[in-house]
Order: structure tokens, then sequence, then C-alpha cells
């Protein structure tokens, strides 16, 4: 199973997600909890994925983070934990 990419994000998709963490007003104090996550090296999927959190859901597909949907948005795939 891939781990979550933290380097090397296409450029196109970097800015897609500050894009979204701006349009959705995704406060700190949930990028801090997705940031404690990810330094945890979680095993995500090969396909699309996602994982909730209080206020967000961070979804994306393999290594990727794709975007952040706020809570009550559908997200598709595999909910990982």
């Amino acid at each position: 199973m891939p781990k979550v990419r933290r380097q090397n994000v296409p450029p196109a998709l970097f800015q897609h997600l500050l894009d979204r963490i701006q349009s959705r007003k995704i406060p700190a104090t949930q990028l801090e909890l997705l940031a404690k996550w990810l330094d945890t090296e979680p095993d995500v999927p090969e396909g699309q994925w996602y994982k909730r959190f209080s206020g967000m859901t961070v979804c994306g597909e393999g290594e990727l983070i794709k975007t952040f949907l706020l809570t009550g948005q559908a997200a598709k795939g595999e909910r990982v934990s």
C-alpha cells in the first residue's frame, strides 16, 4: 500500500489544494490534525480513498491527496483510519 506523498506534489494539484483550503475556509486546526495524521505515515489504498476529520474530509487517490471537502459533502472511495 502506498504512503501519502508529502513532497514533489504536482504544482497544479498543490494550487488546487490551496484553493480548496481557502474557498472552503478550512481552519488551521483541521490542517494541524491532517499534519499529525500524515506524520504517522499512514498506508492508503491504490485507488480512491478518504479520511474524515472533525471539520473536513481529505480525499485522495493512491499516494496523492486530491481535495478537501467540508463536513457533509459526499466522499468517494475507501475510508481510511
